[in-house]
C-alpha cells in the first residue's frame, strides 16, 4: 500500500498516513461560515489531536456546490475562503484540506491547500482528477454514494495513471432508498485492497440526503457507534465535520458531531485503533 506523506503546515516537516502510521482526523466546520468560527475549531482540534498523538488536518470547504437548495449557504467562494484557509494554516502551522469542484480550480487552491479533496458526487470527474494529480498534491477522493467500493478502482487508475500515487480513499455511506444511506464495513478493507489510504467519513456517513425537504438531515446519534466500527474494522484515518453549535450550523448541521464531544469519542476510537494495530 502507498503511503502518503502530507506538508505539516509548519517549516519543520511532514506526517505519513498509512499502514503502521498514526490515525489522521481531517476535521472542522463542513464550510467556512466566517475565519472567527473556524479558527476556534482549528485551535481546539490543533490541541486536542496534539494531546492524544493523532495527525490533525484542518477542514472547511469555500464552496459547497452541491446545496439541496438555491438559496442554501455555499461558503465565501475560492479566493476568500483560499485566504482564510492560507491564513489559518500560516498561523496555526496546521495542514488544510478542503473541496476542489472544477479543473480550473486546481492551481489556485494547490497554492494554498496540503489536501486537495474530491466530493463524492465528482469521483468520476476524469479532467478533474487528473488536473489534481497533476498538481503533485495529496488527494482525497471520497468514494460516490452511488458506487461498490470495488468500482473506485478505475477512479484510483485515472488519478494513478496521471502521475500521482499520493491518493486516499473515502467511505462516506452508500444510497439505500430515497433520503437515507447505509455504511458497508466490507467497503473499507476493498477500498484498501486498491493500495490507498482509507479514510471513514463519520458525519457524512449519518447524513440523510435531501431529507429535510430543502436541505438534508441527519442521525448525529450514530456517528460514535459507526465510527466505532470502521475503526475496528480497519481504517487509516478518519473525517468529521465538527461545529461548537451543530444545531446552528449553516450546512450539515444534523449530521455534524459537536465540539464538546469530540476528545471523548477520539479517546475510545485510539483504544481500538491500538487493539486492531496490535
Amino acid at each position: 500500500m502507498d503511503i502518503v506523506n502530507i506538508a505539516s503546515g509548519q517549516k519543520d516537516g511532514s506526517f505519513a498516513v498509512g499502514p503502521g502510521q498514526p490515525l489522521m482526523l481531517l476535521g472542522g466546520p463542513c464550510v467556512l461560515e466566517s475565519e472567527g468560527l473556524a479558527r476556534e475549531v482549528a485551535v481546539e482540534m490543533q490541541a486536542i489531536c496534539k494531546r492524544l498523538g493523532i495527525s490533525y488536518v484542518f477542514k472547511a470547504s469555500f464552496d459547497k456546490a452541491n446545496r439541496t437548495s438555491l438559496a442554501a449557504f455555499r461558503g465565501p467562494g475560492i479566493d476568500e475562503g483560499l485566504d482564510i484557509l492560507g491564513r489559518i494554516r500560516d498561523d496555526l502551522g496546521v495542514s488544510v484540506v478542503s473541496d476542489i469542484h472544477e479543473a480550473g480550480q486546481v492551481e489556485k487552491a494547490a497554492a494554498v491547500l496540503d489536501i486537495l479533496q474530491i466530493p463524492a458526487f465528482l469521483c468520476r470527474q476524469t479532467d478533474l482528477l487528473v488536473a489534481a494529480a497533476r498538481s503533485g498534491k495529496p488527494i482525497n477522493l471520497k468514494k460516490g454514494q452511488f458506487l461498490s467500493p470495488w468500482d473506485m478502482a478505475n477512479a484510483v487508475a485515472k488519478v494513478k495513471e496521471s502521475g500521482s500515487t499520493q491518493l486516499m480513499l473515502t467511505e462516506r455511506g452508500t444510497c439505500l432508498g430515497y433520503n437515507n444511506l447505509v455504511v458497508d464495513m466490507r467497503s473499507l478493507p476493498v477500498m484498501r485492497s486498491l493500495g490507498c489510504p482509507v479514510i471513514y467519513d463519520a458525519t457524512h456517513s449519518v447524513q440523510l440526503p435531501g431529507g429535510a425537504g430543502g436541505s438534508s438531515g441527519g442521525q448525529r446519534e450514530f456517528i460514535p457507534p459507526l465510527t466505532r466500527a470502521a475503526v475496528a474494522a480497519g481504517i487509516d484515518g478518519l473525517f468529521m465535520e465538527i461545529h461548537p453549535d451543530p444545531d446552528h450550523a449553516l450546512c450539515d448541521g444534523p449530521n455534524t458531531m459537536p465540539l464538546r464531544e469530540v476528545e471523548g469519542l477520539l479517546k475510545k476510537l485510539l483504544a481500538i485503533h491500538a487493539v486492531v494495530n496490535g
